[in-house]
C-alpha cells in the first residue's frame, strides 16, 4: 500500500503508453546532453559565485541560466514527454534541447546554440499535439501552454533579449509543467472540478508573463499574483498533503513537493511585493527560488519513480535521499536569507557552494540506489 501511495506523491509517469519499449535505447543515449548540461551548469553557478570551478570562461558563466533550464530540465521534460507519447519523432525534441545545451558550452557561434533550443522548444510543444488528442485531458493543455512559454523564451533570447528578462517566460515554463504533472496525478483526488481552476490559473500565468514583458512595472505584479494564486491552489489539493504523514517513499516525495511550493511561494511574493527584479539580490532571490527551490525540489521528489518508468532502471528509495533534499533547503536559505537579505557575502557563497553539492550528492545516492537494485535483481 505504501507503495501505490509513494508513486502518487512523487509523481509516477501518468501516461500507459510511457512503457513502449521500441525506442528505448535512445533514451540513454539523449539523457547523456542533458547531464552534460547539468555539470556545466553547476560549473558555471561557481564560476558566477566567484568559487573555484574546474572549468572557466565568461560564455559558460553568462549561459548559465539557458544551459540549467533549456538544455537540462527541459531536456529531461521532453524526453519524459517523449516516451509517453511512444513514437520516434519526438525525441527530436529531447535530441534538439541536448544538443542546444551541448552547443552552449562549445567554441560554436552563439546563435546556432539558439537556434538549437528555439527548435527543440518547438518540437516540444508538438508533441503535447498527440498527447492532447489521445487525453483531452486539461492538465496536458497546462503543460502545453508551459511548452510554447518555454519557445517563446527561446526567441526572446535569439533576439538578443537579456536573460533576466526571459525569466519570466522560463518561470512560467517550468510552473505550468509541473502543475500539469501534478494535476495529472491528483486527479482521483481531486476530480473533474480541477479542469475550470486550471484553465484559469494557467491563462492567468500567461497572460503574467506577457505583462511583464510589456509592461514591467505592473506585469511583475501581476505574474507575482498569478503564481501566488498557483501555488496555493496546488497545495491545497495535493495530496502531498496528506501523504507528508506516512512514511517511507510517500513521505519523501511529499516533503519535497511541499518544500517547492514553498519556495515557488517566496519567487511570486518577492514580484508581488516588489515589482521587477532585473538584477541584484532580489533578482538572486527570484532565480534560484524557482529554479533551485521548486524545481530541483520536484525533480528530487520525482526522482525515484520517474527514473525507473523512463529508463527501466530501478530506483530504490533510501532515507539517505532525505540528506541532498535537507541540504538543498537549508543551503537555500543561507544563501538568500542571510546572503541576500543581509549582504553576508560569504553566507551567499557558502549557500551557493552546498545549493550544488546537495545536487550532487543526490546524483551519487540516485546512482548507488539504480546500481544496488539492478545487482539485487540479477
Amino acid at each position: 500500500m505504501e507503495k501505490g501511495v509513494g508513486a502518487v506523491a512523487a509523481g509516477a509517469a501518468p501516461h500507459g503508453n510511457a512503457a513502449r519499449g521500441g525506442h528505448r535505447p535512445l533514451v540513454p543515449v539523449l539523457l547523456l546532453p542533458a547531464a552534460i548540461a547539468m555539470l556545466a551548469g553547476l560549473d558555471a553557478a561557481l564560476v558566477l559565485l566567484g568559487l573555484p570551478a574546474p572549468v572557466t570562461g565568461e560564455r559558460l558563466a553568462a549561459a548559465h541560466g539557458m544551459l540549467l533550464v533549456l538544455g537540462f530540465v527541459g531536456a529531461l521534460i521532453a524526453l519524459e514527454r517523449a516516451v509517453a507519447w511512444g513514437r520516434p519523432a519526438g525525441f527530436a525534441a529531447p535530441a534538439l534541447l541536448g544538443l542546444g545545451g551541448l552547443l552552449l558550452i562549445s567554441p560554436a557561434p552563439l546563435p546556432a546554440a539558439q537556434g538549437a533550443l528555439l527548435c527543440g522548444a518547438a518540437a516540444l510543444v508538438g508533441i503535447y499535439v498527440p498527447l492532447w488528442r489521445r487525453q483531452r485531458d486539461v492538465a496536458v493543455l497546462a503543460q502545453a501552454l508551459g511548452a510554447v512559454l518555454a519557445v517563446g523564451a527561446a526567441i526572446l533570447w535569439w533576439g538578443g533579449v537579456p536573460v533576466a528578462v526571459v525569466v519570466p517566460w522560463l518561470v512560467g515554463f517550468l510552473v505550468l509543467t509541473i502543475a500539469g504533472e501534478r494535476v495529472e496525478l491528483a486527479r482521483v483526488a481531486m476530480g473533474p472540478d480541477a479542469d475550470g481552476p486550471l484553465v484559469g490559473l494557467a491563462g492567468g500565468v500567461v497572460a503574467g508573463v506577457v505583462s511583464a514583458l510589456l509592461w514591467p512595472a505592473v506585469g511583475f505584479a501581476l505574474l507575482g499574483a498569478a503564481l501566488l494564486t498557483v501555488v496555493g491552489w496546488l497545495a491545497a489539493h495535493d495530496v502531498a498533503r496528506r501523504t507528508v504523514r506516512a512514511t517511507g517513499q510517500a513521505r519523501f516525495a511529499a516533503c519535497a513537493i511541499l518544500a517547492g511550493y514553498l519556495w515557488l511561494a517566496v519567487a511570486a511574493a518577492t514580484w508581488l511585493l516588489g515589482g521587477p527584479a532585473l538584477d541584484g539580490p532580489r533578482y538572486d532571490v527570484v532565480v534560484h527560488s524557482v529554479f533551485l527551490g521548486f524545481t530541483l525540489s520536484m525533480i528530487m521528489a520525482h526522482a525515484p519513480v520517474i527514473l525507473p518508468a523512463v529508463l527501466r532502471v530501478p530506483v530504490r528509495y533510501h532515507p539517505a535521499l532525505f540528506v541532498p533534499v535537507a541540504l538543498l533547503q537549508l543551503s537555500l536559505v543561507g544563501r538568500l536569507a542571510l546572503g541576500d537579505g543581509l549582504g553576508v557575502r560569504a553566507a551567499w557563497q557558502v549557500g551557493g557552494a552546498l545549493n550544488v553539492a546537495a545536487v550532487l550528492l543526490f546524483l551519487v545516492l540516485a546512482a548507488a540506489s539504480a546500481i544496488g537494485a539492478a545487482r539485487s535483481a540479477r
